[in-house]
């Protein structure tokens, strides 16, 4: 009795300090989304250009998934964990003094390590709780993504206080404190090791099974498309509406927000009705926000019998704010969703899977900002960003028809055969 209690108590000490290490290593993550707007202003890039900027540190985030799930795996989350956020610290710092345009991306790269830890800590996490409980406790986890809002409520102040460049110093400064909170806080069990001589290529043949790249497509767009709105919005809203940067920022954590906290609520869900049923409703919710969300601001006239009349068509800041709201929640959802499948699909190497599905949502987080900023300069559209979400939501929700629903009720049909 005394030796669960123990173990309940450390299972617990490791998921909250955990989830504080992934919250300081988002928002880190996601800290061009804020100091990304004045260092546009100074190097004066397009639209693709800082899209890419943006992404740079998306990238290596993503790429470092998959041999990170695996040397969890092997090695254990606390020493893994531990050791990435140590490496980030430096070049959090270095940050602060880039003046030119390869200094951000080739320092961006290195910061965005800090994004791979998100496979350090799911199975880390999930393997301290029974299976009925794991959805719960990776949702948990997950809500550290709320990062990405935490930065738009810190970096703000601080730029208009100080400068941009003060802001990777205080980020380079938690990153250090939250190291040590963590080592202090977290536990390892040998127990929870899994032996393994498998090589990185023999752990990409699971993208061989069509499982696997179902929920690849389903994480780029619940994850994915999280991360490049949250790096997208604050100058979305400066643009679109005229805003300064400090209620950009403040408007766009209403989309950030919710997208992150509300991840556990979406691990509790999952565990009660099932990974399926609440990927499936988040995609017809995200596929009518995003519809909305796409129609640009319009002005078109008609021919009436008095006369032309003229009408303006388009989303105030308002309504515009409600649906990223609602948006953001479907993905947090959506999110704690697709890892449920994982745990219960792929229980014997989670680290493996959940790395190589978080390889594929941070890709679309990569991808995406990229996409909007050429899509932008192309058309000269500011929604085409959600245009282009649409259409990848139509995928995931015909690839979720045919190989789920579908073969659901088919079986229902042919149950006795």
């Amino acid at each position: 009795m005394a030796s669960e209690l123990n173990n309940s108590r450390r299972a617990w000490s490791v998921l909250i300090v955990s989830t504080l290490a992934f919250t300081v290593c988002f928002m880190v993550w996601m800290m061009f989304g804020v100091i990304g707007i004045p260092i546009r202003k100074m190097l004066n890039l397009n639209a693709t250009q800082f899209g890419l900027l943006t992404a740079m540190p998306v990238l290596t985030g993503s790429l470092i998934r998959v041999p990170l799930g695996i040397w969890t795996d092997k090695f254990g989350g606390r020493i893994v964990m531990a050791t990435l956020m140590a490496i980030t610290v430096p070049a959090i710092w270095l940050m602060s003094y880039a003046t030119q345009y390869w200094h951000f991306i080739t320092i961006g790269l290195f910061v965005g390590l800090a994004g791979g830890s998100f496979s350090v800590g799911t199975p880390y996490v999930a393997r301290w709780f029974p299976k009925s409980r794991q959805g719960t406790a990776m949702g948990v986890y997950g809500a550290g993504n709320s990062g990405a809002a935490v930065n738009k409520f810190i970096a703000p102040v601080l730029l208009v206080a100080f400068g941009w460049a003060m802001v990777p110093q205080v980020y380079a400064a938690i990153m250090l404190g939250t190291l040590v909170l963590f080592w202090m806080f977290s536990h390892s069990d040998p127990k929870h090791l899994v032996p393994s001589n498998v090589s990185f290529r023999d752990q990409l043949k699971a993208l061989k099974d069509p499982k696997v790249l179902k929920y690849c497509q389903y994480y780029s767009i619940v994850f994915g498309g999280y991360v490049a709105l949250s790096l997208w919005m604050v100058q979305y809203y400066v643009g679109e509406y005229g805003l300064d940067i400090r209620t950009a920022a403040l408007l766009a954590a209403c989309f950030s927000l919710p997208g992150g906290v509300l991840r556990a609520v979406g691990g509790v869900l999952s565990d009660k009705y099932g990974a399926h049923s609440v990927t499936w409703w988040v995609m017809w919710v995200s596929w009518i926000c995003l519809f909305l969300l796409s129609y640009p601001q319009m002005d078109f006239t008609l021919l009436t019998v008095n006369g032309p009349a003229t009408f303006h068509l388009g989303l105030n800041i308002y309504a515009f704010t409600g649906l990223m709201a609602v948006l953001g929640v479907a993905f947090a959802f959506g999110k704690a969703s697709v890892f449920k499948y994982i745990s219960d699909d792929y229980s014997h190497n989670i680290g493996a899977i959940s790395g190589i599905v978080g390889l594929a949502g941070g890709l679309g987080g990569f991808v995406l900002p990229i996409l909007f900023g050429a899509l932008m300069d192309l058309t000269g559209i500011r929604s085409s960003a959600f245009m282009l979400m649409y259409g990848v939501v139509w995928v995931s929700l015909i690839w979720m028809y045919w190989t789920e629903v579908r073969r659901t009720e088919v079986m229902g049909r042919h149950a006795a055969a």
